[in-house]
């Protein structure tokens, strides 16, 4: 989200998405890499690594503190987009093969020969570590959400000592079981990490020991890893350097010896290092394309980093003044219909964005985006915008939209909204961001010509979280309407785009509390089903229902790479994989 960009994730979702967010401000030295043996790689501005366990918890989670683990332990079902679509990369995983049963209700897992760090070999039994310590304490596991992982896995069977079967409740969609449930699984060193036998003893102790970022560099527990790299040394200032693991037998072999994770306070400070030459992957904003041929000249490549992500406003549908109002489809869509995202893309994000129509991705090409939500079901006009409003009980006072005819027929206002109403609505925005302000501003201009006030108030990021929270509309904090927190893509999701915990009843990322029983049947529909036509028929059924304001997708970040530096795409799922990083030149 800019100037500089904070990455949190909520610890609610993990497993069927991540919120991506951010914000900035100071400065952080550093030296240049100097050497094809080391890479210095930008940390988004005013981050600071903070967790080594790859077991996430509310408090701790952020795509860097994943990658950063998922490059010490690898995942048993690596997914990413590193290949420049998005897929099972077995190179950088664990386990070789994923057998489901003709029913789709259960799943057997093949292990590579690999082994870890100090010689013993990764065996089913690591896998099993995982599962129980989950199972035990999935309430504290920022990946849980109810009736999804662990709940409908309902066994673990150990086969033999590379392979094991995972019962689930009941039939499942293959392709959604492995890119968003099974790809959340790590096998952990059990031999060195089981020390009392009990799963939540284990929990304690491990989640104690993760919060001494001080002794992730000496401590004996974090030495024992599978993946590519160690940690060096890990400042509490923020500042990582990972060395190669010598004795890592998976198939993504380090490609650069010391890799340099450095923190930024600011995206200036960030910028000034691009420019003296001592960063080697970083990145600028879109506000600074037009400075793109200054870095060219010294020796970069500026290139554009997509991201698997969605954009949005979400509507408090429970807002005491205004959630009537925005619970009338014709009012939601009066609203779409004056957001021209084809402008907002192409000026407020310098051609960096892509419009966004619904609840699918859109930036990638892919299967599961319908017809419907590509066509844009509504296009930009506020004069049709305005059409909406009238021809159902408003009228313009003042400049701003009345509720003149209130009941529930066809050409009136609608149940709950009573005369008199205003269509006046206020925004809570992340601030701390140029792209931001000038995007608000922009939508209140063309808001405005519908005849919808729409006034914005700002603050940072983690307060417009903790501002706009799911709520009943007896409780106080119940007055925000609508809330902005994703200038760099408000959601970023695993491979599978699945819809249950952002606009599910109740879901754990459903911030607006919509509702839509054919809608919760279709989610529930695109996971159990085989076939792609569940995931477009929910593509199309929330484009044309509009649960929040669909906004452009920008890209996740304008990286400015040191020429020579290849080998590999960026990951559209905003990881990054240091190991596939390469000195090609």
């Amino acid at each position: 989200m800019s100037p500089a960009r904070t990455r949190l994730l909520t610890g609610a979702a993990l497993s069927a998405g991540t919120l991506l967010l951010a914000g900035c401000s100071g400065s952080s030295g550093t030296s240049s890499s100097g050497s094809h043996d080391s890479i210095n790689y930008a940390l988004p501005a005013n981050f600071t690594p903070n967790w080594i366990l790859p077991i996430g918890t509310a408090a701790h989670l952020n795509t860097n503190n994943i990658s950063i683990a998922n490059t010490l332990w690898e995942p048993l079902v690596a997914y990413d987009g590193s290949t420049g679509t998005i897929g099972w990369n077995k190179k950088g995983s664990v386990a070789t093969a994923a057998d489901f049963a003709a029913d789709n209700k259960s799943v057997t897992i093949t292990l590579g020969d690999r082994h870890w760090s100090d010689g013993k070999p990764i065996t089913s039994a690591d896998v099993k570590f995982w599962f129980d310590l989950i199972k035990a304490n999935k309430s504290e596991w920022a990946g849980y959400n109810p009736g999804k992982a662990p709940d409908n896995w309902t066994s673990f069977k150990t086969v033999d000592a590379r392979h094991f079967t995972i019962t689930f409740d009941k039939a499942y969609n293959p392709q959604w079981m492995l890119a968003n449930e099974l790809s959340a699984i790590n096998p952990l060193p059990q031999h060195v990490w089981d020390k009392a036998g009990d799963a939540k003893q284990d929990w304690t102790y491990l989640n104690n020991a993760a919060k001494n970022i001080g002794g992730y560099a000496s401590n004996a527990l974090w030495k024992t890893t599978d993946g590519p790299y160690t940690v060096k040394s890990f400042s509490t200032a923020g500042k990582v350097v990972l060395t190669a693991n010598k004795k890592y037998d998976g198939g993504e072999k380090p490609g650069i010896p010391t890799v340099n994770l450095l923190p930024f306070t600011t995206a200036d400070a960030e910028k000034n290092a691009l420019r003296s030459g001592t960063v080697d992957y970083g990145y600028i904003e879109a506000t600074d394309l037009d400075q793109k041929d200054s870095f060219t000249a010294q020796g970069y490549e500026v290139k554009p980093w997509s991201g698997w992500a969605i954009t949005y406003m979400p509507y408090n549908f429970n807002n005491p003044s205004m959630g009537a109002v925005f619970k009338q489809l014709y009012a939601r869509q009066a609203v779409q219909r004056s957001i021209d995202q084809t402008t907002l893309a192409k000026v407020v994000f310098n051609g960096t964005a892509v419009p966004g129509y619904g609840p699918v991705p859109q930036a990638q090409t892919s299967d599961f985006v319908s017809s419907t939500q590509k066509a844009n079901p509504y296009p930009f006009s506020t004069s049709a915008a305005k059409s909406l409003l009238t021809g159902h009980g408003w009228t313009e006072q003042g400049g701003v939209m009345t509720c003149t005819g209130p009941g529930t027929g066809a050409s009136q206002c609608g149940e709950g909204v009573a005369k008199g109403t205003k269509f006046q609505m206020q925004v809570l925005s992340q601030s701390g961001s140029t792209v931001t302000d000038n995007m608000m501003s922009a939508i209140q201009s063309s808001l405005a010509k519908t005849g919808i006030k729409f006034s914005i108030k700002t603050a940072p990021v983690n307060s417009v979280l903790s501002q706009t929270p799911q709520c009943t509309a007896g409780q106080s904090i119940c007055k925000w309407q609508l809330s902005f927190f994703g200038t760099m893509g408000s959601w970023y999701f695993n491979a599978f785009p699945t819809g249950d915990s952002l606009f599910q009843t109740k879901g754990g990322s459903n911030f607006g509390n919509y509702s839509n029983t054919a809608v919760d049947q279709l989610i529930s529909a695109s996971t159990t089903s085989s076939s792609n036509q569940a995931v477009q028929e929910y593509s199309a059924a929330l484009a044309k229902d509009l649960p929040v304001i669909w906004l452009p997708e920008p890209d996740y970040q304008i990286s400015v790479m040191k020429k020579g530096l290849g080998g590999f795409s960026q990951d559209s799922l905003a990881n990054f994989h240091p190991a596939q990083w390469k000195w090609t030149s």
